[in-house]
Formats: C-alpha cells, sequence, structure tokens
C-alpha cells in the first residue's frame, strides 16, 4: 500500500517547514508528500525548493491563485495528483508524531475511513516549538491542551477504532482514506469555499456510500501549532450545502476531483527532479 500525504498550506511557511520535517523523520517513511498551496506569496516556494533536494521521499508541490479560501479546490487537486492508494490529509499546521505514517497504516480498512486526533498547543508553546524547529512533545510538556492525546498507546487505540458513522468531531486536518473511495465521492465539494463544513459534507457523502469512521485515538498523533480561530462566520452558506447533502443522501459531488483529472493524467514531477 503506497501511501501519499496530502498538507494544505496558506502563507505560513514557518509552519509548513515544521510540517515538513516531522514527516521526514517518520519511522516509515510515505511514498509522497503533496503539499498543496490556496495561493501563498513565493516564500512558501523557496521553502520546498530549499528543503527538497535533502527530502528522503518525493516532495510535490502545487499551487493555485489566490482567489479566497479555496481549501476544497486545493484538497482536490491533491487527491487527483496522487500515486498512492491511500491518502492522509494533513494541515500545514499539525506536526506528525514520528509514527504518525505507520499507525495510519496499521489503521486503514477497506470500507472505512480514518478520523485521527491532534494536539492542541497555546500560543506559547506553538511559539517554542517554531523557534527551536522541535517535532516532539511529551505529556508533561507546558502549554498542552487535551493532553490525553499525546499518549501513543496502539493496543487501546484498537478499542476505539470501531467502524461507526458518528458525525460529530470531523476534522480533515487529520484525515485517512482509500483514494479510490474519494473518487467514488468526487472528493471534497468545491462548491463549499471560505471556512467551514467541507471535511463534514464529505464524510456524510462517504456514510451515504456505505463507509465507516474509525476514530484513532492513542496513535496517528499530530500537534496542531496554535493560530488565531477562523470559526467565527455568521450564516455560513457552506451549511446550507451540508443541509441539502443530508436531505437527498447525496453520495457524489457535482463540482469536485474529476474536473482536475486531465491535469495530472501525468503525474506532477517532483520538486527539482
Amino acid at each position: 500500500m503506497r501511501i501519499s500525504v496530502a498538507v494544505i498550506t496558506y502563507n505560513w511557511p514557518q509552519a509548513l517547514e515544521l510540517v515538513l520535517r516531522s514527516l521526514a523523520a517518520q519511522s516509515e517513511l510515505p511514498f509522497e508528500v503533496i503539499v498543496t498551496d490556496d495561493g501563498s506569496r513565493e516564500d512558501t516556494r523557496a521553502l520546498l525548493q530549499r528543503m527538497a533536494p535533502d527530502y528522503p521521499t518525493r516532495l510535490v508541490y502545487l499551487w493555485q491563485p489566490d482567489d479566497g479560501a479555496r481549501m476544497s479546490r486545493a484538497r482536490n487537486r491533491a487527491i487527483a495528483a496522487a500515486q498512492g492508494d491511500y491518502v492522509i490529509l494533513l494541515d500545514g499546521d499539525m506536526v506528525a508524531e514520528r509514527h504518525f505514517i505507520a499507525d495510519h497504516r496499521a489503521f486503514a480498512r477497506r470500507g472505512c475511513f480514518v478520523q485521527g486526533s491532534r494536539v492542541l498547543m497555546n500560543e506559547a508553546l506553538s511559539a517554542r516549538m517554531l523557534r527551536g524547529q522541535r517535532t516532539e512533545l511529551g505529556f508533561f510538556e507546558r502549554g498542552l491542551e487535551r493532553r490525553r492525546h499525546t499518549l501513543r498507546i496502539p493496543a487501546l487505540a484498537r478499542l476505539y477504532a470501531r467502524p461507526g458513522q458518528r458525525q460529530r468531531g470531523i476534522k480533515s486536518c487529520n484525515m485517512g482514506f482509500w483514494r479510490d473511495d474519494l473518487v467514488r465521492l468526487n472528493g471534497f465539494n468545491e462548491a463549499m469555499t471560505g471556512w467551514g463544513r467541507e471535511d463534514t459534507e464529505l464524510a456524510v457523502r462517504a456514510f451515504h456510500a456505505g463507509l465507516q469512521r474509525r476514530d484513532v485515538r492513542f496513535s496517528a498523533l499530530a500537534f496542531h501549532l496554535y493560530h488565531r480561530s477562523r470559526k467565527n462566520v455568521g450564516d455560513n452558506p457552506n451549511d446550507r450545502i451540508l443541509a441539502a447533502t443530508r436531505a437527498a443522501s447525496t453520495v457524489r459531488c457535482t463540482l469536485g476531483i474529476d474536473q482536475h483529472v486531465p491535469e495530472f493524467l501525468a503525474p506532477p514531477q517532483a520538486i527539482l527532479s
């Protein structure tokens, strides 16, 4: 099983560098890391070009123009470009614990997708991590929230991973899907722009298609770097799209991966290859 990691980013190269370093230090490397950029400035491209020559696995960079928050489109382009059988979705502010890839592989099951968790950090701890280029945290670290999520206990994780279709707590910052399942769903719904709900809408369509959710606690750990919340969205039009998806039992969205397939009929070149 080849694993592709799709890392979405926007104008925070310092955080992205830490994320990429954490993926380069994995106990099991992914087949490829695809950085999909929702319109960052040139300093992000410069970072990728600086890191690429010594990067231990295939590193791909996809960029789209900055035309507002188009996370669904950026992620779909990464999925369309992915050469792996399995796609891990990771945000560009999520620093992966060194067994992150191996744990995702261990919990991948046909007929399911994986919902991972995250360790929340306060602003001071995030600043210390960025200054020191640290990629590991311990249970007793000052500045942690959801401290229990720092514990990696695979045997206990298996107890939490019973398949189900719970809709609460869906977060695309740490998720794993078989690529052919994402293609069947047509990926994220690109009618949804701006903040939020695109990950829940994808999961709801996955449930309509008969897929189950496996929650992974105590494995596949990732540490979320602090930033100001963007959740305060009044009268979010994405809520209406989500409600329509639920009401119609939609499986496949209209605006999705298929419009990007022609661009990636030939695999994208790795950076500086």
